[in-house]
Parts: C-alpha cells; sequence; structure tokens
C-alpha cells in the first residue's frame, strides 16, 4: 500500500535538482542507490520454503492476528508438528489482505457502517492491491496455496499527469510527458557531449556511443535535435495517427518546450514505475487480494478462532497466556500456550496489557502508523477505456486524491465498473475521515471530475476507508524512520521469554504482505532453533 507520490504546484528547480531528474530517468540504479538509505527500496529475503526439522517436541504455540504473517506461522508451525492455535479480531481472516465486493458491510471507528453496492464482479482493494515479482515469499504461498494471479498494469502510457497549476488544469498523457522529458533532456546531454562538456568522464569511443544511445533513447532527430518528427510522435503521439487509404499520411504532433516540461511539476511522476515493485511483471490476485486469505483459510482456517479480541498478554517462565473477549457474545475467554507470536499491529498492540522487558515495550510504542484513505467508486460504464482508451494503469494528480488506478481485470467489459477513486495520505486523510463516507465519496467525484468530466454523469455509488479509522490497525502500515530503526527495529524482533512479534512492521519491507511473510518465517526459525537446543 505504498507510494502517493505528489508533484508541487509553483515549484522551483535548480540545477542540482535537475541532474537528479536526469539520473532517475536515466536508470532505475542510480534512484534505487538514493532511495536504500530512505528504507524504500526493497528485495525481499526470501530464498525458497523454510524447513524446520527435527519435531516440535511437544510444544505449543499461540498466534495472534489472522492476517497473512499469523497464517504463514501458523501453516509452517502446525506442519512442523506444533500445537497451534489462532485468535483473530475479525470475522474474516486476511487482516489487511482484503477485498471489497458488492454485499459487504464495514463499520468503521465512530460507528460508521457502509454497505458496498457493487455490481457482481467488481470490487476494490483497500489494503495491498499487488505483487511485485521480487515478492518470492507472497508468489511462493500463492502458488502453493492455489491462488491464481493475473498481470496489474502499473504504468499505461495512455494514463494521465494532472497538476491543476499546469496547462489550465487540463490533464496530459503519461506518454507526452515522459516523451518530451525525455526527449529534451537527451538533447541537452548531446549537446553537452559534442562540447566536450564531458570529457572528464567519458571517452571519445564512449561519447560516439553515448550520443548513440540518446538519439534512440530521447528519439532525436539526425541533428540530435528534439523536435516535430515521427520520431518523437511515435513516442508522445501524433496529431493525426497513420490509417489506411487516401487520408492514411499520419501528421507528427508537436513537442512542449523544455521550459514548459519542467514548470508543470509533472516530472516529479515519471521516476514513480522506475523502482523494484512498480517495474513489470506486477501481478494481483483474480478476483482480488481477499484470494490470498482464502487461500490460508483453506490450509488453517481450522486452527483460526475468530471474532476473538485480545484484551491482555501475560507470560511467566512456561508459557503465555492470552485473555480475550468473543466480540458476539461479550464473553471473556483465556488461552495459554508454551509461546506467543504476536502479529497484532504495533498501533493496537501498544494498547494492550503486556509483560515485555523495556527495550521490547519502547519498540512497541515508538512506530507511528501511516494515515491513508482509498476510496472505491463505480460508474455506469468503464468510460475510461471506452472514450480515453486507458485500460489499466495509474493517473497521478497533485489534488488531494492523490491517484486513480484503473481496474486491471474485466477489460472492455459492459455495464458498471469500479476504480480505485483515491489512495492519499497524511493530513489529507485526517481531514476526509473527519467526514461522513458519503461525503468522502462525493469529494473523490468532484475531485475526479476534474480530470474525467464523464464522472458526475456516469457514478453510481462509492466505498471508503479510512485507515486510521479501521478498528484492528488504527492505520495503515508502520513508518519507521532512520532513527527510529537504530534505536528500536533490533528490540522489536528479538524473542522476550516466550513472547514475539511478527508482521510487516517487523520488516525492511514495510507497507508490503512480503515484509509480513518474511517477518513471520524469521521468527518462526529462530523460535523453532530455540525449541531444538532445548
Amino acid at each position: 500500500m505504498t507510494d502517493t507520490p505528489q508533484f508541487a504546484p509553483g515549484f522551483a528547480m535548480n540545477k542540482r535538482e535537475l541532474l537528479s531528474l536526469i539520473g532517475k530517468s536515466a536508470g532505475a540504479g542510480a534512484m534505487l542507490m538514493a532511495m536504500a538509505p530512505l528504507n524504500q527500496a526493497h528485495a525481499s529475503t526470501f530464498t525458497g520454503p523454510i524447513k524446520l526439522d527435527g519435531g516440535a517436541k511437544g510444544k505449543s504455540v499461540l498466534v495472534l492476528g489472522a492476517g497473512v504473517a499469523g497464517m504463514v506461522a501458523a501453516l509452517e508451525l502446525s506442519r512442523a508438528g506444533y500445537e497451534v492455535k489462532v485468535l483473530e479480531y475479525n470475522p474474516r481472516v486476511g487482516g489487511r489482505a482484503w477485498t471489497i465486493k458488492g454485499g459487504d458491510t464495514f463499520t468503521e471507528l465512530g460507528g460508521a457502517t457502509q454497505t458496498c453496492e457493487f455490481a457482481e464482479g467488481n470490487y476494490i482493494n483497500p489494503g495491498p492491491w499487488r505483487i511485485p515479482t521480487e515478492h518470492g515469499g507472497l508468489i511462493h504461498y500463492c502458488q502453493e496455496l492455489g491462488v491464481a494471479l493475473e498481470p496489474f498494469q502499473q504504468n499505461n502510457y495512455n494514463a494521465y499527469l494532472h497538476s491543476t497549476s499546469a496547462f489550465g488544469g487540463q490533464p496530459q498523457r503519461y506518454k507526452t510527458i515522459q516523451a518530451d522529458y525525455y526527449g529534451h533532456v537527451s538533447e541537452l546531454l548531446a549537446k553537452a557531449v559534442n562540447q566536450n562538456a564531458l570529457n572528464d568522464a567519458v571517452t571519445a569511443e564512449d561519447a560516439e556511443i553515448l550520443l548513440e544511445s540518446l538519439r534512440s533513447w530521447g528519439a532525436l532527430d539526425s541533428n540530435m535535435r528534439y523536435v516535430r518528427s515521427a520520431e518523437s510522435a511515435r513516442r508522445r503521439g501524433w496529431s493525426k495517427g497513420p490509417g489506411g487509404g487516401l487520408t492514411a499520411e499520419p501528421i507528427p504532433s508537436d513537442p512542449l518546450d523544455i521550459s514548459t516540461v519542467l514548470k508543470s511539476g509533472m516530472w516529479r511522476n515519471i521516476g514513480t514505475h522506475l523502482s523494484n515493485e512498480h517495474q513489470h511483471a506486477i501481478f494481483q490476485p483474480v478476483g482480488g487480494m481477499g484470494q490470498i486469505a482464502a487461500g490460508f483459510d483453506r490450509a488453517v482456517g481450522h486452527l483460526i478462532r475468530l471474532n476473538s479480541k485480545v484484551t491482555a498478554i501475560s507470560q511467566d517462565d512456561s508459557g503465555v497466556t492470552v485473555d480475550y473477549m468473543d466480540t458476539r457474545t461479550e464473553e471473556r475467554l483465556s488461552a495459554r500456550a508454551d509461546y506467543c507470536i504476536c502479529t497484532i499491529p504495533l498501533s493496537v498492540l501498544a494498547q494492550i496489557p503486556l509483560n515485555v522487558n523495556a527495550p521490547l515495550a519502547a519498540a512497541i510504542k515508538a512506530v507511528p502508523y501511516r494515515p491513508s484513505v482509498k476510496i472505491g467508486l463505480e460508474f455506469k460504464r468503464r468510460f475510461w477505456e471506452q472514450d480515453e482508451q486507458i485500460f489499466g494503469g495509474i493517473t497521478s494528480t497533485n489534488l488531494p486524491i492523490s491517484q486513480i488506478s484503473y481496474p486491471s481485470y474485466g477489460y472492455g467489459s459492459r455495464g458498471p465498473g469500479v476504480l480505485l477513486g483515491a489512495y492519499t495520505g497524511g493530513a489529507m486523510s485526517y481531514e476526509l475521515t473527519g467526514q461522513s463516507p458519503a461525503q468522502r465519496v462525493q469529494r473523490a467525484v468532484d475531485w475526479g471530475a476534474q480530470i474525467h468530466p464523464q464522472y458526475r454523469e456516469e457514478f453510481m455509488n462509492g466505498i471508503s476507508v479510512g485507515w486510521h479509522r479501521v478498528p484492528w490497525t488504527l492505520g495503515c502500515f508502520g513508518m519507521w524512520s532512520e532513527e527510529s530503526r537504530a534505536t528500536h527495529y533490533r528490540n522489536l524482533c528479538e524473542i522476550d521469554g516466550r513472547f514475539m512479534v511478527a508482521g510487516e512492521h517487523a520488516s525492511y519491507i514495510g507497507g508490503w504482505i512480503e515484509g509480513a511473510i518474511t517477518s513471520s518465517l524469521d521468527v518462526i526459525e529462530r523460535l523453532h532453533q530455540r525449541v531444538q537446543a532445548g
């Protein structure tokens, strides 16, 4: 659920920023190196199925939370012979691997209840919504549990970039801005090479190769210029496209000048799709992310007790006791096991009585959770496909909705269609969720209509999820800073007596299911080693 990039209107761009953008656009490697210290560039550590040899020695484990981290722990520990029981607050499994479809209801903090009215087959994923190729742990379990995957369209050149302060508020095709940005940057670099300005960086032989690559990368003409031509039109789009018969001759379009491109601020979104997670191929489960939960439910559902709200956790030298309440009957119950793996989000866990050492207690309280809002909108028809030839992908905007994601399923189908009409974070999340769900949906329609005028005529219904109002997470995902990681991360992940933590918050892949999986596998492997050591 990460990444809600925005570009600010009225920016000023200096030489250092321009060079930075050139580096980003020239290749993902430099960008990823820059992102890594900020804990934004992730590569999964998953290398294959875990092996827990040696038996369980008659030990029992209580798992708190039936999200993906908890169900991975339940699956692998039960396979190794451990007695496993899982307590889950919700009346369903999956945690944030959640799909909302027609007929589903959701009650947020404050008591507002929404019932989804989507037509059959339509849905949104209010939490995670895509699976990068490099997230091998999640792909492994999808394959093992029979969860079918299909392509997720991350980057669509026919989608839009939009800013209220550029082009009179009119959206621009992604391909147009990218082509013009790449083209002008290529021309500038070609001039630098021809003026021998890069002699200290490249040899004469390399300079010739660089010029050749710039001509290809930037769609430059034979004079190394980015101008109106067939080459540039093939990237940015034609004024009149090629066809057949007497009117077949295409007419190239006129590129924007470099000042217009830079001052638009839209170049800020060109690098969005270069990160590891957002490069193709990217996948989604057929039918929504809830299918991942369904796959695990088939495997370990018999070990899970739903509607169980944890109220206290207490450990001693021989085991862990967890008090909980049945949310349907309000009956007070307790469970005990030799060990406890807790996957409850830290935002909730910090409010539950728990006896652990001071470093772990401090770590649990040290991680704030990202406020985020997603809004799903259903329309009478898929006008983005029928009118604008946008099949999947994402439109980025500086409007408070931040982005619009078009469905990567049901292409060309008739009847109602659903798109993700907002995915935003920060202060705007608080502002939106200070309003009723119906008001949030209406605001998303009003903002989105600035990009797609068809919104007003075609809108049917919508549903909104503000993550800091979700009772069982109180936020979207854990937000580590460099300072908090340095102080608290290892303390959070260490086994404390008979109690241990797992989840995306206990990983360097925060906000992704892969972080939950690798965290869970890490902690159960260390627990198993402890059991084997006696």
